[in-house]
């Protein structure tokens, strides 16, 4: 059936999306301005979906404006048949209008809810649409959602396809500054997920561009998640099948590592929180290696292996595709489908034990290292049980021990995990005994990219962690049971202190990543200087970095009008007043909440930054070294 007026329907019209806009973007912050770009690049992914485009660019302009071009079928533009108003006008002003409910072009969207394109002009403080349909050119002008032309005619042309060019509300976001690294990041998966689907971003302002388009689709990008780790197995297991008009599609391959990286999609749109195809891709993994074990005398002795064993070191990418979505949210972070579980599950249980059949080398691999995994797991059992709440600090003493706070309410409570005996001492003597609690940590922290399970729930500090938070990890971790809603973790402002931070943040990336993803996780920012003047007000200032230091001392009359500014070496020269005052009174303080923008790009930084291969990391230092403004300071 052709796509024209008659399949645009319309639920509701503009009011709330300005008034508030997170409900619509998630927030008005770099997150919500980066996806009003997705919005309209996944419409253009829909046109792709539906056979009518092969090709999309995005182009970032020096006037901080973004466009998205297409060459698919068009909006429509003739008169709406209820609405009485060009198509195109309808679509972009009216909120919940779109051929997606229950019109026939589309079989399979990302841009589901309809709303994408018209959230964008309301939160635009301009926005210019252009259409190549039916052989003219035409252009309707809009601010801020209100449309400032009528539809236009240009001329004539024999190209087809959309332009969208928008400029963001400085009104609306805090920042209207595109990343070009941030857009390039998600247009690089989209075109994994879409092979033969070819993205041109350009930034004009910079004069970067790059071209994707990867033929090998989901293979391709588990290749390139691996290409810094050692792979079990040569090349990548690929899956594919439709039921119920349900399109899935994974790609996986073990690594001999122990970390597990598993991203799921939904129309093309990453599920964050996971959903019922995640489940089901755990569940059929499971039954089929499981099966494939004890049906070849690989599991003895009644051996079991779980999930969590099964999947240590698999690097996994699962994509489906459907009708009907039911996501939680317009941003999409979870799958909510319950007939997608069993269709998934049967699919890869089915089709992985069929390549299992077939390569038994690779077979015996996979369930030998499943086994070992098995072991470890039963051998570290105990020392789990100390990382449960339910235990937690009934054992033997933390290392350096964790002072409490009084507060038994988790919202209000905070842990600051000190690096340092001596910082931890002033630090519990500085510190608001009702809410705030300190964990010192002795040396380095255990790198959990290089280490299995059983061998890091019996590094100390590590455990120390676990125990105090009183979550657990992997499969055991449970939000709803942490001790505390802000960690803060308070290292020097050096190189070593640096070296603790990604450490650490290494660790809660890998084993608790839901507590970053809930914004509990933080970094504070101890002061580089303490600058006295000698007259007047002689109350010490605090500067967090050389430029702010200069910035002090002229204020103050110049250098002549301070005593030498003292440069700190390390968090254990301040004493208890000190440390409260620059880094732990929440009134005065300066932290960095910790974030995930892009959890795939951040889990191959982990992997270059900590893993086993030297030649990768000495490639980024050498790549990123010009990017360093001074290493002694956090941000």
């Amino acid at each position: 059936m052709a796509y024209d007026e008659s399949q645009i329907q319309v639920l509701e019209g503009l009011e709330a999306v300005r008034r508030r806009p997170g409900m619509y973007i998630g927030s008005t912050g770099p997150r919500g301005l980066h996806h009003l770009v997705y919005e309209v690049v996944d419409n253009s992914v829909d046109e792709h979906l539906a056979g009518q485009c092969d090709h999309i660019w995005v182009t970032l302009f020096e006037d901080g404006s973004c466009q998205v071009e297409d060459n698919g079928s068009g909006i429509p533009v003739g008169i709406h048949p209820t609405v009485g108003k060009p198509t195109l006008e309808v679509v972009l002003t009216m909120l919940h209008a779109g051929g997606k409910f229950g019109g026939t072009h589309y079989k399979v969207t990302g841009g589901l809810h309809g709303v994408g394109v018209s959230v964008v002009n309301a939160l635009s403080e301009w926005l210019e649409a252009i259409v190549y349909r039916d052989g003219h050119i035409y252009r309707q002008r809009f601010a801020r959602g209100h449309p400032v032309t009528g539809l236009e005619v240009l001329g004539t042309t024999e190209k087809r396809g959309t332009v969208i060019r928008f400029k963001p509300d400085p009104t609306i976001f805090e920042d209207t500054e595109f990343n070009y690294e941030t857009l390039a990041q998600r247009l690089r998966e989209l075109a994994y997920l879409n092979a033969g689907l070819t993205i041109d971003l350009e930034d004009r302002r910079t004069g970067k561009a790059v071209t994707y388009r990867f033929d090998g689709g989901l293979v391709a990008f588990v290749e390139q998640l691996n290409k810094n780790k050692d792979p079990l197995h040569p090349e990548p297991i690929a899956i594919r099948g439709q039921r119920q008009g349900i399109d899935v599609e994974v790609a996986l391959q073990w690594t001999q590592g122990y970390v597990e990286s598993l991203f799921s999609f939904a129309n093309t749109i990453r599920t964050v929180e996971g959903g019922t195809h995640e489940a089901g891709f755990k569940a059929g993994l499971t039954r089929a290696v499981q099966e494939y074990g004890r049906r070849f005398g690989l599991l003895k002795n009644g051996e079991t292996l779980t999930g969590e064993d099964i999947r240590e070191g698999l690097t996994g990418i699962i994509s489906v595709k459907l009708p009907e979505p039911q996501f939680e949210g317009q941003t999409k972070t979870k799958l909510g489908n319950s007939d997608v579980r069993g269709v998934v599950e049967s699919l890869v249980a089915d089709g992985l034990l069929a390549y299992l059949e077939q390569q038994p080398q690779v077979a015996r691999a996979i369930v030998e290292k499943a086994i070992v995994a098995a072991r470890a797991r039963e051998a570290a059992r105990k020392a789990r049980e100390l990382t449960r709440k339910k235990s937690a600090l009934e054992v033997s003493p933390l290392p350096g021990k964790l002072t409490d706070c009084i507060t038994k309410n988790p919202e209000e409570a905070e842990l600051f995990i000190v690096e340092g005996e001596s910082a931890g001492g002033s630090a519990r003597n500085g510190r608001d005994r009702h809410t705030q609690a300190i964990l010192p940590l002795r040396g380095k922290v255990l790198n959990v990219e290089k280490a299995r399970l059983d061998r890091m729930l019996s590094h100390s500090e590590i455990r120390a962690i676990i125990t105090a938070l009183g979550t657990g990890i992997g499969e055991d971790f449970d939000l709803s049971k942490a001790r505390y809603h802000k960690v803060l973790i308070m290292a020097d402002a050096d190189v070593d202190g640096a070296h603790i931070r990604t450490l650490l943040l290494t660790f809660f990336f890998r084993y608790m990543r839901e507590l970053i993803e809930a914004g509990y996780l933080y970094i504070a920012r101890p002061p580089l200087y303490e600058i006295i003047p000698k007259r007047g007000d002689r109350t010490p200032r605090y500067a967090y970095s050389d430029e702010e230091r200069d910035e002090i001392i002229a204020s103050l009359g110049g250098w002549d009008a301070v005593e030498n500014p003292q440069r700190y070496k390390g968090l254990g020269e301040m004493d208890a007043d000190q440390l409260w005052a620059t880094t732990m009174d929440p009134a005065r303080r300066s932290v960095y909440q910790v974030t995930i923008e892009d959890a795939i790009r951040a889990d191959e930084i982990f992997t270059i930054l900590m893993g086993e291969k030297v030649e990768p990391r000495r490639q980024f230092i050498e790549e990123h070294a010009h990017l360093v403004r001074n290493l002694d300071t956090i941000g």
